[in-house]
């Protein structure tokens, strides 16, 4: 699994990058490592604000999403390929298992959101083939929240590698580059083409996806999925989506957040004894 690979694990190990994705023409995408690191942040409360019932954080990385949501006391469960990523998660008090979103999960059809963010819609580089399974995973009209690449209606499949690099400073000052050339940061950004720096995973190359807002919105009516909101936050975009065409009204914003809690913490409690992970299930109790 490429996110188990060395220098993913090492970049949460030490809380910091620099962390990139690959592409095989030698373009990169920063990987916001400290930020996935750090605390929720503003924009991170905000789109946890929209959440309703049990919530599935998909690609959870180092868990800073799950262990807010324990901390206030909302039923979630994060999953994540990497092994280093579900121990910081536990460590945080969340809870989370090593399994992938293809895998069969807890409480398939029950989850109240599931949640796409730090680029995570990119997940096997097929949108469509990810919010097929995504619908399957979550309860009649529930919501799904995703991060897209802000600012730009892209839509592309690659295959990338997750590489280091052995110069910092450098490798970042010329990842950011110059506005006027295109140069940017952070996993909504439009990555750069510069010279690898550093050991690459010896792992295979792996299929990514990148999906703006507008390329989302006419994958998701394709699939069955009802627009829900969209929005735009410290330079990031998301866009919910509701399960199911034409499923009752919008839920309202300010209401969402307390949806149905006793059913929902059900969702997970009731699932750890039945169906443990068949891989490594960190956080079972």
């Amino acid at each position: 699994m490429p996110w188990a690979a060395d220098p993913y694990a090492d970049a949460l190990c030490a809380e910091r990058g620099p962390l990139f994705l690959r592409r095989t023409d030698g373009w990169l995408l920063p990987l916001e490592v400290e930020r996935w690191c750090a605390r929720a942040d503003a924009v991170d409360l905000q789109l946890l604000a929209y959440c309703e019932g049990a919530v599935l954080d998909v690609g959870c990385g180092p868990g800073r999403l799950v262990a807010e949501l324990a901390a206030r006391g909302r039923p979630a469960l994060g999953i994540d390929v990497s092994e280093a990523a579900v121990a910081r998660t536990v460590r945080l008090g969340g809870q989370a298992l090593h399994r992938s979103v293809f895998e069969p999960l807890p409480g398939e059809g029950r989850w109240g959101t599931a949640l796409l963010v730090d680029g995570n819609i990119g997940i096997g580089g097929d949108p469509a083939a990810l919010l097929h399974r995504t619908a399957q995973l979550l309860a009649p009209r529930g919501l799904l929240i995703a991060e897209t690449v802000a600012g730009a209606d892209v839509d592309e499949r690659v295959d990338v590698r997750i590489v280091s690099a052995a110069h910092p400073e450098r490798a970042l000052s010329d990842a950011l580059g110059d506005p006027e050339e295109g140069g940017q940061g952070g996993n909504g950004g439009e990555g750069v083409g510069v010279p690898e720096r550093g050991p690459a995973s010896d792992r295979a190359a792996f299929p990514w996806a990148r999906v703006g807002t507008p390329a989302l919105l006419r994958h998701a009516a394709r699939t069955g999925w009802r627009a829900d909101a969209q929005w735009e936050a410290g330079g990031r975009s998301f866009v919910a989506l509701r399960n199911g065409p034409g499923r009752g009204r919008r839920t309202d914003r300010r209401t969402s957040n307390s949806a149905d809690p006793a059913n929902s913490a059900a969702v997970i409690s009731s699932q750890w004894a039945r169906k443990p992970s068949p891989g490594k299930a960190v956080a079972d109790r």
